[in-house]
């Protein structure tokens, strides 16, 4: 073979198309778990493109353990803002007062807060470094164009040429993942006519730390606390719900326009308010696979499920996906299985599957009870939510599903090792 074709091809234990969050945190908790495993991430993106990503996102205390394990949470913490209060409200922008009726507290558990707000580009950044420092090979500007996964090893195809064996592959690429079509991997899917609007708002006095959930009729705005930047300015981040239609002639409008349509929504209990930057708004919709896995190649984040923001908990159920597919391939290799064999993966397609279908059911019925203006309905579930404000109990519960810390984890959100 000539060193040209050395060159364009390799091999690789394990091969995560995709270096966003969830792809990487797999990658590195593979890695870490089993350092004798070749880790390869190749991602679409061209280099150095995840630096202009402007968004922010809720990272759950399950999460935030995970990363703190990993060796991540460290760097990131101190541009974290903790979500120290959490409030819902249900009304019309036309109203003169809005009444809370649910508020949350901020504990997860002793001192820690259920989520934490963290820059996207500060939270890919570290989990970037730490997949350098343990050996993780990131490859960027490389699509993937091809798969096959009957052989004892998959092989995968790249835009430019190059050919990958890998012993499993990783589908991390998103929500219209390639890599899912390619493994013929069906999935259920609906549009919900609504887009999610999403930007930064710099506002005159501090949020002290208070997320709010305004239901409104055309679906849910919510205003996350952020950091200060660097020159003291008090910001939010804003998740803005509005049919697709009214959602493209508002992030196509000019600055007053849109400042204007904002103020409604977010109020003046903050002041003074701009947005920083451009709006963008992106389709919503619930996208699940029909399966996870297929021989060779497991799914996992989006590609897997894409599920309504209401909840706030798409990015925190693609943590999970890496954590539980982690354990599975690390115990697999230890007992020195297949890892990339059928029976393998379905057990963690058996781990994620039922949770994943339970939360885009869950996101898809709140979504329709809550985005529209019936009075009938108004009126049932503002005494739901009063009643739930009343149960100490009840809250509890919602608050550890919120932060990830229900039912049965993966290790490495309880702060674990594999």
């Amino acid at each position: 073979m000539s060193s040209v074709d050395q060159q364009r091809d390799r091999r690789t234990d394990v091969l995560v198309a995709g270096a966003g969050y969830v792809g990487l945190a797999t990658a590195v908790a593979i890695k870490l778990g089993r350092p004798s495993l070749g880790v390869t991430v190749v991602d679409a993106a061209p280099s150095g493109a995840w630096q202009r990503d402007g968004r922010a996102s809720a990272i759950a205390a399950a999460a935030c353990r995970m990363l703190g394990q990993m060796g991540c949470w460290g760097e990131i913490a101190p541009q974290a803002q903790p979500i120290n209060e959490m409030i819902v409200t249900d009304s019309r922008t036309s109203d003169p007062v809005r009444p809370v009726f649910l508020t949350f507290g901020s504990e997860a558990g002793a001192g820690e807060p259920f989520a934490s707000m963290v820059a996207n580009v500060v939270l890919n950044g570290a989990l970037r470094r730490r997949a350098t420092e343990i050996g993780v090979e990131v490859i960027e500007g490389a699509a993937v164009e091809s798969f096959d996964g009957r052989a004892a090893v998959a092989d995968v195809g790249l835009a430019d040429g190059r050919r990958i064996a890998a012993r499993m592959v990783v589908a991390a690429d998103g929500v219209k993942s390639k890599l899912r079509d390619m493994a013929g991997i069906k999935t259920v899917h609906w549009d919900y006519g609504q887009s999610g609007i999403v930007c930064t708002v710099i506002h005159e006095r501090p949020h002290n730390g208070r997320a709010e959930e305004h239901f409104l009729p055309a679906g849910p705005f919510a205003i996350l606390p952020l950091k200060s930047d660097a020159q003291g300015n008090n910001r939010s981040s804003i998740v803005w719900t509005e049919r697709t239609s009214d959602a493209d002639r508002l992030v196509a409008a000019d600055e007053l326009v849109f400042e204007t349509e904002l103020e409604l929504r977010f109020g003046l209990r903050l002041g003074e308010i701009r947005a920083e930057g451009k709006p963008r708004a992106w389709p919503l919709g619930l996208t699940l696979a029909r399966d996870f896995v297929r021989p060779r190649i497991a799914l996992a984040g989006d590609a897997a499920h894409g599920i309504h923001p209401i909840a706030g908990q798409g990015l925190n159920l693609g943590f999970k996906d890496a954590a539980a597919l982690a354990e599975t391939i690390v115990e697999a290799d230890r007992l020195g299985q297949d890892i990339g064999a059928i029976d393998v993966l379905e057990r963690y397609q058996r781990w994620r599957r039922f949770d994943t279908v339970q939360m885009g059911i869950t996101t898809d019925v709140l979504n329709r009870m809550f985005s529209n203006d019936f009075g009938p309905m108004r009126a049932i579930r503002d005494l739901g939510l009063g009643l739930v404000d009343r149960m100490p109990r009840l809250k509890d519960y919602f608050i550890s599903q919120a932060a990830g810390l229900s039912g049965p984890s993966p290790r490495l959100l309880k702060g674990e090792p594999i």
